[in-house]
């Protein structure tokens, strides 16, 4: 090796790894800031432009992009013929590359301007990445400070091993991937109405134990843009697969909903999500739905954790709490409870869902109909008498909260509580006995005083008939009447569904044959 050739936007170890270069003898070209830092630390270091014969220009959008660079680069050291040219045209080789990129992201996330973005979309440094990744058999390509400490070993011991170079070469290629998905998406959004490309770039950011399932194995990628992948861990065990997948779904559960609320989530379905005046009666609400389903769940609150909320939660066994901040008492109170995963976030503001199937991916628009303003104005009464204003509110909550059950979906709400869930079924009827069933076998009592002593920890008394005086909503239309009979029986007051069956006549009659109100909203929230 004679030559390398470093440019870096991050400059995090760049003078040891310099240093430990020169110190093997190699010549090192550099350009701009990185060759004044490398000067600075007394590291010899040649600009480009003595080798290219041409200054940067164009505030530096052209530096490394000439013949005499990339030739050094690209040029196969195991060709005679590629040999021979390379004397001929008088180019050097280059046998190490260090760059990484101008932080393109970084900009986007800051709220800079589109021009301000369009800076900090690196040309240079893509190219002389690709470049040596491809001719990894001749040249060794770096791009993260993470490698710098290898490298050093390598150079220590006289060189990179081929199969180095190819480990190199490929995670190089994943760097570009990344970097260009993500300049193609802003890029995409700019242009299009309704975007024709979605670039997805995944780079293992952290190990974890496994999958699913102990036999699995599985890693995450988080992308630095908040959301649940990129949370602050203040206590508690490693996070696993399953917390994460729990956490996401219990997370977009409680930011659903403007007022304080609480969403408490098992295998991604809800046991109880509650909003009330604080976060403390939300959660102790939410816990009354169902306390059995809620040992060993995930507790999302879309404000501030309080003292009193941890003291709710420290008797019950948890395994992740997350919330956007904590009072200084009640953290150090969950802290106490060693296994307990206390997860500091920023929601995300993701606005595509993204699904892989056999062959390829769905994309489609996230669901976030009804979250906020007057929902209750667009909807359609189609039975029963007007719904009082108590009513209304927890038919607003119930819709706005239906959305996180999977479907088939039928949810019963009273006083801003979930009281019962029935998920997951293969048909709608099923869904409705089983919210019932959950409704009036399952809950507890919770006091004005929110006193969870016998009530959000244990649920062992069970509370009966909540059904009755409840109101209901369903992710999708009642086929048959037959469902909504269920409800009606069991007491239900008032139901709110999208409507649309062929049989819609039937199933008004049966609400009003029973005085039951029922609102159409027109819009379904099927949740798979």
């Amino acid at each position: 090796m004679t030559r390398a050739l470093i440019s870096v936007f991050d400059k995090t170890g760049i003078v040891d790894l310099a240093r430990a270069i020169a110190n093997a003898g190699i010549d090192i070209i550099s350009t701009g800031a990185t060759a004044r830092v490398l000067a600075e630390a007394g590291i010899a270091v040649s600009g480009v432009e003595s080798v290219t014969g041409f200054p940067e220009c164009f505030d530096g959008r052209v530096k490394t992009l000439h013949p005499l660079v990339h030739g050094g680069i690209l040029a196969d050291r195991r060709k005679p013929d590629h040999v021979a040219q390379m004397k001929e045209l008088g180019v050097e080789p280059i046998d190490i590359v260090i760059v990484n990129l101008y932080p393109f992201e970084e900009t986007l996330a800051s709220g800079a301007s589109p021009d301000e973005c369009i800076e900090q979309i690196d040309i240079g440094g893509p190219a002389m990445v690709r470049a040596a990744a491809k001719n990894h058999a001749s040249v060794a390509v770096l791009t993260s400070p993470s490698q710098y400490g290898d490298a050093i070993v390598a150079l220590e011991r006289g060189g990179f091993t081929e199969e180095e170079r190819r480990v190199l070469a490929a995670r190089a290629y994943a760097h570009t991937a990344a970097y260009d998905a993500a300049v193609a998406n802003w890029m995409t959004e700019l242009a299009d109405e309704e975007p024709q490309y979605v670039g997805v770039g995944l780079p293992r950011t952290a190990t974890l134990r496994y999958g699913e399932n102990p036999h699995q194995s599985a890693w995450l990628s988080a992308d630095g843009k908040g959301g649940v992948a990129n949370a602050v861990q203040l206590g508690g065990k490693e996070m696993s697969y399953n917390n994460y997948r729990d956490t996401d779904a219990a997370l977009r559960a409680a930011y659903d909903h403007l007022d304080p609320t609480v969403a408490i989530i098992k295998h991604t379905n809800p046991c109880g999500i509650a909003t009330a005046d604080t976060i403390e009666q939300a959660h102790a609400s939410a816990h009354a739905c169902d306390p059995v389903s809620a040992y060993g769940g995930v507790i999302a609150a879309n404000r501030k954790v309080t003292r009193a909320m941890a003291e709710q939660v420290k008797p019950i066994f948890t395994e992740v709490i997350v919330a956007p901040d904590y009072d200084e008492d009640a953290l150090e109170l969950l802290q106490t409870k060693k296994n307990l995963r206390i997860l500091k976030v920023t929601p995300s503001e993701e606005q595509r869902d993204i699904t892989q199937i056999s062959g390829g991916f769905l994309v489609q628009a996230r669901d976030q109909v009804d979250q906020a303003g007057d929902v209750f104005a667009g909807w359609d009464h189609v039975a029963g008498p007007e719904a009082d204003e108590q009513t209304r509110n927890d038919l607003e909550f119930a819709w706005r909260t239906v959305r996180s059950v999977r479907s088939n979906a039928v949810l019963l709400v009273k006083d801003g509580a979930s009281v019962g869930v029935g998920m997951g079924q293969v048909n709608r009827v099923d869904s409705c006995r089983l919210s019932v069933e959950r409704a009036n076998t399952l809950g507890v009592a919770v006091e004005s005083d929110v006193d969870t002593a016998g009530g959000a920890q244990a649920g062992t008394a069970a509370s009966e008939e909540r059904a009755r005086g409840s109101v209901a909503a369903s992710d999708a239309f009642f086929p048959f009447a037959d469902g909504l009979e269920v409800l009606i029986e069991a007491g239900v007051k008032a139901v709110v569904q999208p409507g649309g069956s062929i049989r819609d006549a039937e199933v008004i009659e049966a609400a009003n044959a029973a005085g039951v109100t029922m609102y159409f909203t027109g819009v379904r929230h099927f949740a798979h």
